[in-house]
């Protein structure tokens, strides 16, 4: 069986084993979706990169001790999602650039590009200043669109705790971000990737 042909799992076996290729045609795989999660996560792509470069690089490490309990990529998601909490605690004490305010009186219709590319900023803003425990189950459940109990399991908490924690992470965004709200709000908050109909979702869960 070539490398290409076989599961993730026999991967990690493979190359707990020795095989020197095994590792990187996992890493193929899985590099895209990866790098997505690091960059919506941290939203800085060269935080991103480092971070699932570490990411990679643990592991690589600890690939000898997967023990088949959960899926390959499941495993891979816990890792990167804990390599970019790793980097937004390291961050937290760096200073932000404050965001220019918009002159009173200015419409919010006809949206061009720059009036999108704003919002998206102050959305992004808005994510990066909730608190890590409450930001990662938002950009997992609303971002990714994983369910509540899969978001459990990457993060390790319970799901009342992943239900508990977006709650109160939605009601800070919705404080933050009320000011954007207008006849096309719903349509501002997924420029960021927080898709509204998945949130309602989840909360009905």
């Amino acid at each position: 069986m070539t490398a290409a042909a076989s599961s993730d799992a026999d991967l990690i076996a493979a190359h707990a084993g020795g095989d020197p290729h095994a590792f990187s045609e996992l890493v193929r795989r899985h590099r895209d979706r990866m790098w997505a999660v690091a960059l919506r996560t941290l939203r800085d792509p060269e935080e991103a990169a480092d971070a699932l470069q570490e990411a990679f690089i643990s592991a690589f490490r600890a690939a000898g001790s997967f023990r088949a309990e959960s899926q390959v990529t499941t495993w891979l998601h816990r890792i990167v999602v804990n390599a970019c909490l790793d980097r937004v605690r390291r961050r937290q004490s760096r200073p932000t650039v404050p965001l220019p305010e918009a002159g009173p009186g200015e419409p919010v219709a006809p949206r061009d590009a720059m009036s999108e590319r704003e919002t998206h900023l102050v959305v992004q803003e808005a994510l990066s200043s909730l608190p890590e425990e409450q930001r990662a189950p938002i950009v997992l459940v609303d971002v990714e669109g994983y369910s509540v109990a899969e978001t459990a399991k990457l993060l390790g908490i319970a799901e009342g705790t992943v239900k508990s924690r977006c709650a109160r992470g939605r009601a800070k965004l919705a404080k933050v971000l009320g000011h954007l709200r207008n006849p096309s709000a719903v349509a501002n908050v997924p420029d960021a990737g927080v898709d509204v109909r998945k949130q309602r979702q989840v909360e009905g869960r």
